[in-house]
């Protein structure tokens, strides 16, 4: 009988540690706790390991120091030590259709502020921006929210994702189309273009629930969830993490090649950035994934000890 208690207790202990442990771990994570600059929360160790695994490949050495290489990685495996390490992360590079998740931000500040009326046209356009990164849903949304919008929420003090002080950050400057005016960033005219740290830092503040309003947050990552193109990160992470969550946005023309990914499952809680100016950077981007996940490993379990 009394056997028979405690395992009944027992079991009534873990599905109720277990659906609190689960609960924890939805996206956003709630905090009330100030967002740290992702600058601040660059770690030596990790910083140190990410330099040495980049330099034991001569192809990726060689586009790192030519400044073709840019990296952003964020271990969000333990939320109250969030860490950060990144190479040329203050390098701005053309990002093709990666710069497409500061139209969707601008997007849902101004839904939340009733300057855009949240439509089922709107949220099919935004879906089909970042799932498919489809040009003509990306230039529409474009042309409803006009450039300055989009640099006034960039430039905002609240998440400050382009900053001619840090090296720039986020910008669209350009429709997704063939005609209409350009609107250069002021550093070094690019039209579609980020830097792998503000990149690294729109995730950050994502997971945080800080970007917007905790709802709004909510809101982009159910549209930038299950991408519908599994090339680069997502193709290798569809094989070593099927069950994890991915949210994510990528890019590519002529020879440049990006993608950012937000990945959370039981085993993998980061963030991957990287921004490549190679012929081969496609096939690069998928075969870092494992490497940066040894990084991050391998710095937890330093940072464990």
């Amino acid at each position: 009988m009394k056997l028979t208690v405690f395992r009944t207790l027992f079991l009534v202990f873990c599905v109720t540690f277990g659906l609190s442990v689960s609960a924890q771990q939805e996206l956003p994570i709630e905090t009330s706790d100030p967002v740290i600059p992702i600058k601040k929360l660059q770690d030596p160790e990790l910083q140190n390991l990410l330099e040495a695994e980049i330099c034991n490949n001569s192809k990726w050495s060689k586009l790192v120091a030519n400044k073709k290489m840019s990296i952003g990685i964020v271990d969000l495996s333990d939320i109250d030590n969030i860490r950060y390490a990144g190479l040329n992360d203050d390098v701005m590079m053309y990002a093709a259709s990666l710069p497409k998740i500061a139209i969707l931000l601008a997007a849902m500040d101004a839904i939340e502020k009733g300057e855009l009326e949240n439509t089922p046209e709107i949220q099919n356009d935004l879906r089909l921006m970042i799932s498919k990164s489809n040009n003509q849903a990306s230039t529409r949304m474009i042309d409803r929210l006009g450039y300055e919008k989009i640099e006034e929420v960039l430039r905002g003090p609240k998440h400050r994702l382009y900053d001619e002080k840090v090296g720039g950050g986020l910008w669209v400057g350009k429709r997704y189309a063939a005609g209409g005016r350009r609107y250069p960033d002021p550093l070094k005219g690019l039209s579609h273009a980020a830097t792998t740290r503000q990149v690294c830092s729109f995730y950050y503040q994502l997971a945080l629930g800080n970007l917007v309003s905790a709802e709004s947050s909510a809101q982009m990552l159910e549209i930038m969830k299950d991408p519908a193109l599994h090339h680069k990160f997502v193709n290798t992470l569809d094989r070593i993490a099927p069950k994890a969550k991915v949210f994510r946005k990528s890019g590519s023309w002529k020879s440049y090649h990006s993608d950012s990914v937000l990945v959370w499952g039981p085993k993998r809680k980061y963030i991957m950035v990287a921004l490549i100016e190679d012929s081969y950077g496609e096939q690069i981007i998928r075969n870092l994934v494992l490497p940066l996940e040894k990084v991050l490993k391998k710095s937890k379990s330093i940072a464990m000890r």
